[in-house]
């Protein structure tokens, strides 16, 4: 993740303008060159070129672009008594009443969020309801008078929360609700596809010198992944799941645990590839007793491809699973970073995987307090300002599919991990003080067990134990940051390496 200064500022702002200013440069060269044809090489190359990105835009983007608009298919919602049970939850861990709801309703004026715009909010969060089935509401049956009792209730539950009254009515506020808005992307050119295509060989590269085999997913498959991949190309090995490719380093080991990897959003493993080789150079034991082993899995529509939608839940874990299965572990080391932890949430929840996992490292997660707005409204609703969230927005949150990934198959209810659930694990944190997506400040505290509205910081200093979590907490560290610092991924390997161990030592006992 870049910095905040003003060179790095005018740097991604210069990068970002030459991508988005090549498809209209080049669809005006296509018509320039009608009424006067290119008389030069470098024009007949500069030509050649316009028409493939006019092309790539008309014919790639702009269809895609409408696809993917499709509404969301959400999953059932909970039965009343259990979202009765979560919405208090989640009131007992919002720090700012007002900053919680201004937010979720994108900074409007307290005057324009009315009682009818906070029950629009949550016949989405609580009832997985967009607009379409607010409008089928008319006929009034028993049904839609006590889902319309419910959410009379959960706006007291807010004005106990604020402490002052909601006006009756329908303001002029309209509230972010991730999975029914629409989807937000912006346009690639060709030459950022054929740069992705690059570093990913760059990448393939360095994790094959370093030990690492890619199982590719099928030939067939391969195809549906644009920019295609060189290196699938040089590898006999396939995965052992149908839809998700992965690179694995053998275990050798007799004592430890294997390390089961997943990365978050980003040009695949482009950013975690330097760590991943330091957990076993750096690892004192060493030839003595063998290697750890490291599954690291590709997520490909969070990997800046233009690709098929993500696994839904139950199939990713199951596709998880097979692999795990494959390869003989019983039992692994979880890391996962940013997006990462919200399949870890999902293997938690699903019984088949989530006895295979052991001790976590979840670095820079996002799935603790997830019903507070600051996640989603950092990733997909603010005005970037500065340089790192200039460049979180224009290559993240507004790649085709991130965005399709986020508004279609992101739902909080079912990504949401509290730190209870974390119970029978040995779990390590990893937090960045300057993180530009998540209020780490809020769920430092909340792991600690700390009031969250307090301003004591010792916490930050300690490495507590709670409900089997502990702290690494990097004052100065942005989003990611922590894989860019000597220090950030010594101190991530050195806690990955003290749970290969500490995972088999456990197994033992319970034996």
């Amino acid at each position: 993740m870049i910095g905040t200064s003003l060179p790095e500022y005018l740097f991604i702002r210069a990068c970002i303008l030459a991508l988005r200013i090549l498809t209209p440069f080049s669809v005006f060269f296509v018509f320039f060159s009608i009424a006067e044809p290119p008389s030069s090489r470098f024009r007949t190359f500069l030509l050649a070129w316009s028409v493939l990105e006019t092309a790539f835009w008309l014919l790639v983007y702009l269809p895609r672009k409408r696809s993917l608009q499709t509404p969301a298919r959400h999953p059932p919602p909970l039965d009343r008594e259990k979202r009765q049970e979560l919405f208090h939850r989640c009131c007992e861990h919002v720090p700012n009443p007002e900053y919680y709801l201004n937010k979720w309703f994108l900074g409007a004026r307290s005057a324009a969020i009315r009682r009818d715009n906070v029950k629009d909010f949550f016949r989405w969060a609580m009832l997985n309801k967009g607009d379409s089935e607010k409008k089928q509401l008319a006929n009034q049956t028993q049904q839609d008078r006590e889902e319309d009792e419910e959410l009379e209730g959960y706006v007291d539950g807010i004005e106990t929360l604020i402490g002052r009254k909601i006006d009756g009515g329908r303001g002029t506020a309209e509230s972010l609700r991730l999975t029914v808005d629409e989807v937000r992307m912006l346009h690639r050119p060709f030459l950022w596809y054929l740069i992705v295509g690059v570093v990913d060989t760059l990448t393939a590269v360095y994790l094959r010198y370093n030990g690492f085999i890619l199982h590719r997913t099928s030939y067939r498959d391969l195809l549906c992944v644009f920019p295609w991949r060189v290196c699938a190309l040089f590898t006999r090995h396939k995965s052992l799941a149908p839809k998700l490719s992965y690179w694995y380093r053998p275990h050798t080991s007799k004592t430890r645990l294997p390390v089961l990897f997943i990365h978050g959003i980003s040009i695949g493993l482009y950013s975690y590839a330097q760590f991943l080789a330091e957990i076993n150079k750096h690892d004192p034991l060493g030839p003595d007793d063998g290697e750890i082993g490291i599954i690291a899995l590709e997520i490909m529509p969070i990997s800046f491809r233009i690709t098929g939608p993500v696994l839904d839940k139950e199939e990713m874990c199951r596709q998880i699973n097979q692999i795990l299965e494959g390869h003989g572990f019983d039992k692994v080391v979880l890391a996962s970073h940013s997006y990462g932890s919200i399949i870890t949430t999902h293997l938690l929840q699903t019984h088949a995987v989530a006895q295979k996992v052991g001790p976590m490292v979840l670095i820079d997660p996002v799935t603790f307090l997830l019903h507070l707005p600051d996640v989603c409204y950092n990733f997909t609703a603010r005005h970037p300002r500065r340089a790192n969230e200039h460049q979180l927005h224009y290559f993240a949150s507004t790649d085709m599919m991130v965005a399709h990934t986020l508004a279609r198959n992101f739902f909080w209810s079912e990504n949401i991990i509290w730190k209870e659930d974390l119970r029978g694990h040995d779990v390590t944190v990893s937090l960045g003080g300057r993180d530009l997506i998540v209020d780490t400040e809020t769920v430092g505290k909340y792991l600690a067990g700390v009031d969250m509205r307090d301003d004591d910081t010792s916490w930050k200093e300690s490495d507590f134990v709670d409900y089997g979590v502990r702290l690494l907490w990097w004052g100065t560290f942005d989003h990611a940051q922590v894989f860019e610092r000597r220090d950030g991924r010594y101190g991530l390997g050195e806690r990955i390496r003290e749970y290969t161990g500490l995972g088999r030592e456990n197994e033992e006992e319970v034996a």
